[in-house]
């Protein structure tokens, strides 16, 4: 039985009519209940008897009104407001279409069109998410927060560094604070050693969406992992990314408390270097958790010791497989890696080894846990210049040469794939200087100078002069 969807009034009349069709509502009395005249009423019974209740649903529902503006016309108001007014408000672009466009039209129409359109949000659709609070986790060390907040910890003493913080979902007791450059894989390698030397190895990391725990990339390489979650799953610890700054709120609400405290007392301490930084926190940690640290639900702490297969040293690395040419070499970040011909290396020709980088700067070149010894070769020296004899033609295209090669940087950066490594102490991978800009118009040298501009009388003066010393 289909379903027919009608309006209270459209009810009314289906009800009243229904009643004189019964013989218990005489017409006239039926036409004072509607308001309608006789021949409407005897009209609305003839629709009712062919259509039934369908047939006395406004023959208007569904249809564009009379009233509508043209196609054309909303194109073009529409094209306009994308023009000049795409961050305008209804009232305010509707006021402008009125005095620059001699344009006139409803508020609420030019409201409707810009919703259409996806140029405007109502006031719904603008309003925010609402978060629930959820219940703490019962247990230390069941799920620990990790973040890093950037910012001017020392204040104008020294440069905006990175606090990176680890804090107890079911306690809030800081559990760690390192201070760092940046937010760089390296860097939450190392701190999470520190971390996991100290306390165990925890159930789970909550952190947020950050290219050092989820890859965004949808054609991601291998397993799709990137290094540091890749460590993590070798220590059998549970990496979950939230998917908003809400649902992970007790880091959140730390680093703004931390922005408060911790650099007033830094700056009564004189710190303004990120060591010194690293040397008050472990005093300041215990400071903060007396004071904001609560107990846990469960009496249980589910950090777990290291397994005796835990290396935490060949685990916290970056790790990349490169395959071994026929002259024992491979390539990576455009340095060439030549190992040692012994013969452990010469029976690897053809296979895939492991290169692994560590936080402190060390590369290793590793084969079923066995560390190969090599040498290096850097495919980005730096350019010396040589001697230049007493020749003015090489001399112009030496110039020449150092000029063109300035203004082509892309050749001396490394791979864009690289780990950022502001946090390494020394690594074998130096970024080369940026050539300064070099202006294309004075290359070869510079340019000819003009000579004041000559009548037409002194032109032909001295063309004729040129012609005389010509014959």
């Amino acid at each position: 039985m289909p379903v027919v969807a009608m309006s209270d009034g459209e009810l009314l009349r289906f009800d009243t009519l229904s009643r004189v069709e019964r013989g218990e509502l005489r017409v006239e009395d039926a036409a004072l209940l509607l308001g309608l005249q006789r021949r409407q009423i005897f009209r609305l019974l003839e629709r009712l008897r062919t259509d039934g209740a369908s047939g006395l649903v406004s023959r208007k529902r569904g249809r564009p009104s009379n009233r509508r503006h043209s196609e054309a016309f909303r194109g073009r108001i529409l094209s306009i407001v994308r023009e000049h007014y795409h961050d305008f408000g209804p009232t305010l672009a509707r006021e402008y279409l009125a005095e620059r466009h001699a344009i006139s039209i409803g508020c609420e129409t030019l409201r409707q069109l810009m919703i259409e359109a996806g140029i405007w949000q109502d006031r719904a659709a603008r309003r925010s998410r609402p978060y629930q609070p959820r219940h703490r986790r019962e247990c230390r060390g069941e799920l620990v927060q990790i973040d890093g907040s950037e910012h001017a910890w020392f204040e104008t003493r020294g440069p905006k560094c990175t606090l990176l913080v680890y804090i107890d979902d079911a306690t809030s007791e800081l559990l760690h604070l390192k201070m760092v450059e940046s937010e760089s894989t390296f860097s939450y390698m190392e701190a999470t050693r520190e971390y996991i030397e100290r306390h165990g190895k925890p159930v789970a990391f909550y952190s947020d969406k950050h290219s050092v725990f989820r890859n965004a990339k949808a054609t991601a390489k291998g397993d799709g992992m990137t290094h540091f979650g890749r460590a993590l799953d070798a220590l059998n610890i549970e990496i979950i990314c939230a998917n908003s700054p809400q649902a992970k709120g007790r880091v959140e609400r730390a680093n703004g408390t931390l922005q408060d405290r911790l650099v007033k007392a830094m700056r009564l301490e004189g710190i303004s270097t990120i060591a010194d930084a690293n040397a008050f926190l472990s005093s300041y940690r215990l400071t903060h958790n007396a004071r904001f640290a609560r107990p846990a639900a469960g009496s249980r702490d589910l950090h777990r010791p290291l397994a005796p297969r835990d290396d935490l040293h060949s685990v916290m690395v970056w790790r990349e497989k490169r395959k071994v040419s026929k002259a024992l070499t491979l390539h990576y970040n455009k340095i060439l890696f030549i190992l040692e011909p012994t013969a452990i290396s010469k029976a690897l020709v053809g296979k895939r080894v492991h290169i692994c980088e560590y936080p402190d700067g060390q590369v290793e070149i590793r084969h079923e846990e066995r560390s190969l010894p090599y040498r290096l070769f850097d495919k980005m020296p730096r350019i010396n210049q040589p001697a230049i004899v007493d020749n003015k033609h090489l001399d112009a295209a030496l110039m020449l040469a150092k000029q063109i090669q300035a203004m082509a940087p892309h050749h001396r950066q490394r791979n864009n794939n690289a780990p950022a490594r502001r946090d390494q102490p020394m690594h074998l991978f130096p970024e080369p200087e940026a050539p300064a800009k070099v202006d294309r118009r004075r290359l070869g040298g510079p340019k000819l100078k003009r000579g004041p501009r000559l009548s037409e009388a002194e032109l032909q003066a001295r063309g004729t002069l040129e012609f005389v010393k010509a014959r």
